[in-house]
């Protein structure tokens, strides 16, 4: 997630260069063959215009289905944040007994591990997202999550070492560690830390993160229909091969040279168009760790240092920083 109040116009453009490139070519072509073998490839503006219009709705409609998802996702994370501190604030009124300090460690512990765990599985690359594209080099470091080996890294601080070797052997982690704690809260009611009333508040939050990771994984594993996307693409690419011949017919009208200012013209449509499109497209996949990503990894860090601090943990990390604008 970009932080500062706009991106940068060289960034931008930076990030979006390509089809600008490849429209002034070809539009220089195009013009060349008009200009110098006098050729008449020009053709009314106004059709072309109509394809414009057409082209610029759908980008539109894309746009705003993609901006959904991200929204979406945002509000999820909002809501884990908002149970994560209400399971906290929980745990400390309602387990009581002799080793209420320790349980209490336990079971917030185990929670940081499953934001760990879910995060990692969030961050995995699927098949339509942008992976080789991810944030490295001139933004920032490369923030795909490199599942087992970080995640041993990271998660290991906060449950054992056995309890890790039998979630490593599930396919879902995260599904695995909220069934143990449901299972643990089960013991503990039983042990009489705490009484039934008490037992199903605990044990509705655990449903509400089972919901919110099940609206995670929605948006992650299933991509904006293709169908869609791809005609977006399709469409932008029907339009910026016509625009230069429209383009023509536009400035031939005021004079022999002046048609030369087809070439700047038609790249800067074309790159708008396609500025559009890529907005898009990089806004489908709020989990993919590129650009304009949830920041989750700072969420869950956030949510950490408030459970912690909960119990009057030590040693507890800072909350992450932006680097070069970009939160993640």
């Amino acid at each position: 997630m970009y932080v500062k109040r706009n991106y940068g116009f060289w960034m931008t453009f930076n990030w979006s260069k390509k089809p600008f490139i490849l429209g002034f070519l070809y539009a220089a072509v195009i013009t060349a063959v008009y200009h110098f073998a006098h050729i008449n490839v020009a053709l009314p503006w106004q059709p072309v215009s109509v394809i414009g219009i057409a082209v610029a709705f759908y980008l539109g409609f894309k746009n705003n289905s993609s901006y959904d998802r991200t929204w979406e996702a945002r509000k999820i994370w909002g809501g884990i944040v908002n149970s994560s501190r209400s399971f906290g604030a929980a745990l400390m009124a309602f387990v009581q007994g002799p080793q209420a300090e320790e349980h209490r460690k336990e079971l917030i512990y185990r929670h940081i591990a499953w934001l760990i765990a879910l995060r990692h599985q969030l961050r995995l690359s699927r098949e339509w997202e942008h992976a080789e594209e991810r944030i490295k080099g001139l933004y920032l470091p490369e923030v795909c999550e490199e599942y087992f080996n970080r995640l041993d890294d990271e998660i290991i601080h906060f449950i054992s070492e056995q309890e890790f070797q039998f979630y490593k052997s599930k396919t879902n982690i995260a599904t695995q560690i909220l069934a143990k704690q449901s299972e643990r809260l089960q013991e503990l009611r039983d042990a009489g830390s705490f009484e039934d009333f008490r037992h199903m508040e605990l044990q509705a939050l655990i449903t509400s993160f089972y919901e919110q990771q099940g609206g995670s994984e929605r948006i992650k594993n299933f991509p904006f229909p293709r169908q869609y996307a791809s005609t977006a693409l399709w469409l932008s690419m029907v339009f910026s091969v016509l625009t230069p011949f429209g383009m023509l017919d536009t400035f031939a009208q005021l004079g022999d040279w002046w048609v030369w200012l087809t070439v700047p013209m038609s790249a800067l449509i074309i790159w708008i168009f396609f500025l559009m499109e890529k907005i898009g497209d990089y806004s489908e996949n709020p989990f993919e760790g590129s650009y304009n990503d949830v920041p989750i990894s700072s969420i869950a860090r956030a949510i950490e240092i408030d459970l912690r601090e909960m119990i009057g943990d030590t040693d507890i990390p800072p909350a992450m920083k932006a680097q070069s604008g970009f939160l993640m």
